[in-house]
């Protein structure tokens, strides 16, 4: 998989992440082109985590859709994060409602253990 950093600008607005374990990836998923925005969810509050990361993802999938309308994007999130918080009801629902695509990921082992459109 392809992990260069990707850049998006619409006029005079730029988007780009790239904080360390926290950045957003472009790639390809069999012949999908995907970006991928990768949360830790390191902070002690997991819904102030979920508010950022929602935040970020609806304004990626915003500026995808106008700059790479082919290119679908995912939030990456830890399989401990997704087996606890993400299975709240409050959680499921927003995800449900913003149509959140998401990568469940193991931070230690580096690998992908789900995807769930």
């Amino acid at each position: 998989m392809k992990a260069d950093p990707l850049k998006i600008k619409i006029e005079g607005v730029k988007l780009e992440v790239d904080l360390g374990a926290e950045k957003i990836i472009a790639a390809q998923k069999a012949e999908q082109k995907i970006a991928v925005e990768i949360k830790s969810f390191l902070n002690t509050s997991a819904i102030t985590n979920f508010y950022n990361a929602l935040g970020q993802f609806l304004n990626y999938r915003l500026a995808l859709q106008m700059t790479e309308s082919d290119r679908i994007l995912y939030l990456a999130v830890p399989v401990d994060t997704f087996e606890s918080f993400f299975q709240e009801n409050f959680t499921q629902e927003a995800v449900k409602f913003y149509q959140v695509k998401l990568l469940i990921y193991n931070p230690t082992e580096e690998v992908i253990i789900e995807w769930k459109n």
